[in-house]
């Protein structure tokens, strides 16, 4: 496929992040952990300061330009590897599907009790 007929076939690039957002506090929430934690991860992986990621989720903008305006990319995004959803992360070819899967993994690392200091490479 070509690289807009590509991006087109996932659904979750549309879905808003406001939707998404609550769900990872949720799974944190379920497991001890804080939705500041949600944040603090989600600022580390996307360079979003607080203002920002709030500014975005008040927006409701939809994954696709949340992750295209984010301000940079953490350089050690590419150090996150592992399995979630059954998908090996670092084995994902789109980019913008891998940075969601990137973030998948890290709260599903926060969600499995890891320390902060090594969620945060």
């Amino acid at each position: 496929m070509r690289g807009h007929e590509a991006m087109t076939e996932h659904r979750v690039f549309a879905t808003a992040f406001s939707k998404i957002h609550p769900m990872y506090v949720q799974k944190a929430e379920r497991k001890g952990r804080s939705g500041a934690d949600v944040d603090r991860i989600i600022c580390w992986l996307t360079g979003y300061d607080e203002a920002g990621l709030a500014e975005q989720l008040r927006r409701n903008v939809d994954v696709a330009t949340f992750f295209a305006q984010a301000p940079a990319i953490h350089p050690n995004a590419s150090l996150v590897t592992g399995v979630v959803c059954g998908v090996r992360v670092e084995a994902v070819e789109d980019p913008l599907m891998r940075k969601i899967r990137c973030l998948d993994k890290l709260i599903d690392e926060l969600a499995k009790g890891k320390a902060m200091e090594k969620i945060l490479r």
